[in-house]
């Protein structure tokens, strides 16, 4: 399975455009995006091209984007948003908890303990899923992204080591965009303003 992962395109439509091109070209199977749809400029068409090229899509709300208008999102352009939610494709388990717990401004404001609550709900119908990608906005507690001084969230900590997740995709942290590492077993991708071809 092919994905092309990428988080906080804040509204710019050309660069949806411009992955959703390279979607198309590097034939992935699934398109990801670990939250901030919106936020600094016009939202027009943040889907859009990825659906006129029939590429599958997951989100999650990011700090930028509110828990409603995500739900809307999704289900005006038949996407899947799994803020507390799972989905399996090709036997791999997807599930994921948008939004932030670091105080950052925006209406996706989330506590630590509805965090991991909604982590847990995501998990559990993936029981028996060998393959899974826990999605989130936020970094986790004593990642790499927190050299922005920004701390990570101990929820998404925790359910790294709760759920042993293949892949932690997340985004949030600009100045981190790139930066990949392992906790435990789980490898932790930050694809904040950029985005990253995952082969599995």
């Amino acid at each position: 399975m092919r994905i092309l992962a990428t988080g906080d395109l804040h509204g710019n439509s050309g660069r949806a455009r411009e992955l959703a091109i390279k979607a198309e070209k590097e034939n992935v199977d699934l398109v990801v995006i670990a939250g901030d749809l919106m936020g600094f400029v016009e939202t027009k068409g943040i889907i859009k091209p990825f659906k006129d090229r029939n590429k599958k899509v997951l989100i999650v709300p990011g700090n930028w984007d509110s828990f409603a208008t995500t739900d809307f999102l999704a289900n005006f352009y038949g996407i899947s948003n799994i803020h507390g939610y799972s989905a399996i494709y090709e036997n791999i388990g997807f599930f994921g908890a948008g939004g932030t717990s670091d105080g950052a401004p925006g209406p996706g404001n989330i506590s630590e303990k509805k965090l991991m609550e909604t982590l847990e709900k995501a998990h559990k119908n993936l029981v028996g899923i060998e393959k899974k990608i826990m999605i989130t906005h936020g970094h986790p507690l004593g990642s790499k992204s927190e050299f922005s001084g920004i701390p990570g969230s101990k929820s998404i900590l925790n359910a790294i080591k709760k759920f042993e997740p293949d892949f932690l995709i997340h985004g949030h942290i600009h100045e981190a965009s790139g930066m990949e590492e392992f906790i435990g077993k789980t490898k932790v991708i930050n694809v904040s303003g950029r985005d990253k071809i995952i082969d599995i």
